[in-house]
């Protein structure tokens, strides 16, 4: 079986993101980002979270008394980075205190948990921490999100897509990338845009997937928004999402490399911003998500990818 593969297979699955953390035998602070979180009893109060053998907090929390479990909220994703990387000081310049029973909490958090540690579980190259919650609060904000190895921000993505909820029609774009290049299709006037087709308020992406499938003849799969915005002169809404298709030559359409894009060839101008920017943040590998119109707008920091 290819590790690879299963691993990204279990990365379909949309997780919250959280900070674990507790205290080494020199009382410092240590922790760790994961997303192998879940609640398991409420009476006993109980949660659980995973931990690979090959973390260098191992020892530390596997023979600590306690730890605490932070859910990061939709503005906290430079810290689940922080905690997801081999940093010195994980906790440098960052707002925190002990917890009642004594782990880190961190501050803003969307909820915390402050556990005694109950067993640790034998799970393959993982084991299973399972904590006994001794306190906890619920800060109220929405949480952090993650799947296919970025982070998404469901509060932002909830109100994006409500904005574009009205009567003007909605075009649902792609932004489909494979391999480094994206898919383009080009019109009767020899003109390059975005795969995209008219949906309703209210359907899901699979409408999008579904046209990808049938105008490529590919297996397609449908990511995070990208892009939400108002076309004022055509009384549309565009919803763009980034794609991802299968392997195959695609029966429509064409592959552009980032640095070989047709920009002069372009339907329109907004097109054309998307595509600048899709470049840009690939350079970056960090990816935002623009509400506005076709002139003017914001882009919001939304996802990007962690080293686990």
């Amino acid at each position: 079986m290819d590790p690879k593969a299963l691993r990204d297979a279990f990365g379909a699955f949309l997780t919250g993101v959280t900070v674990v953390t507790t205290h080494d035998g020199n009382g410092l602070p240590v922790g760790f980002t994961a997303n192998s979180f879940t609640s398991v009893s409420l009476d006993p109060p109980l949660l659980l979270v995973c931990l690979a053998r090959t973390s260098r907090n191992f020892d530390t929390l596997t023979e600590a008394a306690g730890f605490a479990v932070n859910i990061l909220s939709e503005g906290q994703k430079d810290i689940s980075n922080t905690f997801a990387r081999p940093v010195e000081d994980r906790f440098a310049g960052l707002d925190w205190q002990p917890g009642p029973h004594g782990a880190p909490v961190l501050a803003n958090v969307a909820a915390w948990f402050d556990c005694a540690l109950d067993k640790v579980v034998e799970g393959g190259d993982h084991v299973i921490l399972l904590g006994r919650v001794k306190a906890f609060a619920n800060g109220g904000a929405n949480g952090l999100g993650y799947a296919r190895g970025g982070y998404f921000m469901p509060g932002l993505t909830q109100k994006a897509v409500s904005a574009a909820g009205s009567d003007a029609q909605i075009v649902a774009g792609a932004v489909v990338v494979r391999g480094g290049e994206i898919l383009l299709m080009e019109d009767a006037k020899g003109r390059y845009g975005l795969p995209s087709c008219i949906i309703t308020a209210g359907q899901s992406p699979e409408t999008l997937r579904n046209h990808l499938a049938r105008a490529t003849c590919l297996q397609a799969s449908i990511g995070f928004i990208y892009s939400v915005y108002e076309d004022t002169g055509a009384a549309r809404h565009h919803i763009v999402y980034r794609c991802e298709l299968g392997a195959g030559e695609p029966a429509a359409g064409r592959f552009f490399a980032l640095d070989a894009l047709p920009l002069d060839r372009l339907a329109d101008s907004a097109t054309a911003d998307i595509l600048r920017r899709y470049a840009a943040e690939s350079a970056l590998g960090n990816f935002g998500m623009y509400v506005g119109d076709e002139r003017s707008g914001r882009v919001h920091p939304v996802s990007g990818e962690a080293s686990r």
